[in-house]
């Protein structure tokens, strides 16, 4: 009598005698997400494998995405698919060979998950803005600042940071009087800021970076701007308000 041998159990002898030891497990898996455009990396072995990302929103089951299925890349750009952004996501990347075979033979593929969910709202970076100086008067300096431009788009708008995070955004103006080391910081709610408190006729020098106090400290403050200086309007104190007091004082003894 001859054994009989199902089809899962032939299925089962190919991937041993055929993959089996063979197939690469991806490695070094990384989120890399910047202005809420987000990647995930990895690393492979040269081979003839290609990979298939799948991801899931907290507890939910796994979802597919038909732009990183059998690819022979080593990263899958997930930004599309992560909505809403202010979830944690979580990646698994699956081992495939060139031709097809059945699902529950996939299973028996190398899967390499993330070691750890991922949120694009509290953990995309931010890049660093421009802005322009334009002093007020002689003792404030107001300060244009240009919300950088996301990878989100609504329609044909591409969303801007200020567009994704609406009043949790703030921007952290650091600024200092040219030739002195001293730093002031000042926190704006809004894209135009006015930093008052200036000496007349000096130069100030200033550099910016957006401010997200909501979220985890290691990515609340975005990438700091170029540092750019420039004069208040009038006439400076030749000489240091002590050195004045103390003249003003020998005016008074005479």
């Amino acid at each position: 009598m001859g054994i009989g041998i199902n089809m899962r159990d032939q299925a089962f002898w190919y991937f041993q005698h055929c993959y089996e030891g063979a197939a690469p497990k991806a490695e070094n898996v990384r989120w890399v997400s910047l202005d809420f455009k987000t990647v995930l990396t990895w690393t492979v072995k040269p081979s003839v494998y290609t990979y298939s990302v799948r991801f899931s929103e907290g507890d939910s089951d796994w979802r597919e995405t038909l732009d990183c299925t059998k690819v022979t890349d080593s990263e899958c750009d997930l930004t599309n698919n992560l909505n809403p952004l202010d979830r944690d996501y979580t990646a698994d990347i699956i081992t495939e060979p060139l031709d097809a075979v059945d699902d529950y033979i996939l299973e028996e593929f190398p899967h390499t998950e993330t070691e750890r969910p991922f949120n694009p709202y509290k953990e995309s970076n931010i890049s660093a803005v421009e802005f322009t100086l334009e002093p007020l008067n002689e003792s404030t300096m107001i300060v244009n600042i240009t919300d950088p431009l996301s990878s989100i788009h609504v329609g044909q708008k591409q969303l801007t940071i200020r567009d994704v995070l609406k009043k949790d955004l703030k921007y952290k103006i650091s600024y200092h009087k040219s030739g002195s080391t001293g730093k002031r910081d000042y926190i704006s709610n809004t894209s135009v800021a006015e930093v008052s408190k200036l000496d007349a006729g000096e130069n100030y020098c200033f550099m910016v970076a957006a401010y997200i106090p909501s979220r985890p400290k290691a990515t609340q403050l975005g990438a700091w701007s170029v540092q750019q200086c420039h004069s208040t309007p009038g006439h400076k104190d030749i000489l240091p308000d002590h050195k004045v007091r103390q003249l003003e004082r020998n005016s008074l003894n005479l």
